[in-house]
């Protein structure tokens, strides 16, 4: 059973530690993070919130970064794809020994946090035991097993994905109203304090899994 991990790892255990440094106010999202080499991983990576030139720069004294190639410059964020050819044995780890998919990466100042996709609990638990052999900090925020259910893909309980499945196709996101809370309640069988309470607890988990995933963890 695939399980989804969110995590956290100090930028000088990953990478661009130099940059981050230089630059505070940079903002790194990974669309895609692929192995290169037996050492290597290559990111297609977006740049927000600094100035190009003083990136460039920070990029060319950064050890952990090579090949250095400019894809998009939409003026206030920048598209790249780079070779991380240092402190990426976390990465090179997940990627070979644990057959993971990297679904997201964000940079901020001092961390790095990823939400990262392994093929079973086990692959999981051999990327822990590497972090622990090398002396790698992974500070994991949630755990999740995907269990094939459609709720349980996207995070929910299964009252809450019934409870929000029923609303939408009752006409209860719709303006105006087709029914109210209380007659969606009814159909269920429960209160509708309940009803209210598994329709915000099932939004705010679909927020967090989807939306919020690789966006700046300050406004989470």
């Amino acid at each position: 059973m695939a399980t989804i991990v969110i995590g956290s790892v100090p930028a000088e255990e990953f990478a661009l530690k130099h940059t981050l440094d230089e630059l505070p106010d940079v903002k790194f999202e990974c669309e895609r993070i692929i192995k290169s080499g037996e050492d290597a991983v290559m990111p297609l990576m977006w740049a927000r919130n600094v100035d190009k030139e003083e990136l460039e720069a920070a990029f060319e004294d950064d050890p952990s970064v090579d090949n250095v190639r400019l894809l998009a410059d939409f003026e206030d964020e920048y598209l790249y794809r780079m070779d991380w050819i240092d402190q990426v044995e976390l990465l090179l780890g997940m990627l070979t020994n644990s057959e993971a998919t990297i679904l997201d990466a964000y940079g901020k100042k001092e961390e790095w946090r990823l939400r990262v996709m392994f093929p079973t609990r086990d692959k999981f638990s051999a990327t822990y035991e590497f972090c622990n052999e090398h002396g790698l900090t992974y500070d994991v925020e949630s755990i999740r097993d995907m269990d094939g259910e459609p709720a349980g893909r996207f995070g929910l309980t299964e009252g809450q994905y019934q409870a929000l499945v029923l609303a939408a196709q009752e006409g209860y996101y719709n303006v105006p109203q087709e029914k109210t809370l209380e007659e969606l309640a009814n159909e269920l069988d429960i209160s509708h304090q309940a009803l209210s309470e598994r329709l915000r607890r099932g939004t705010e988990s679909l927020i967090e899994d989807t939306l919020l995933v690789g966006t700046d963890p300050d406004l989470m």
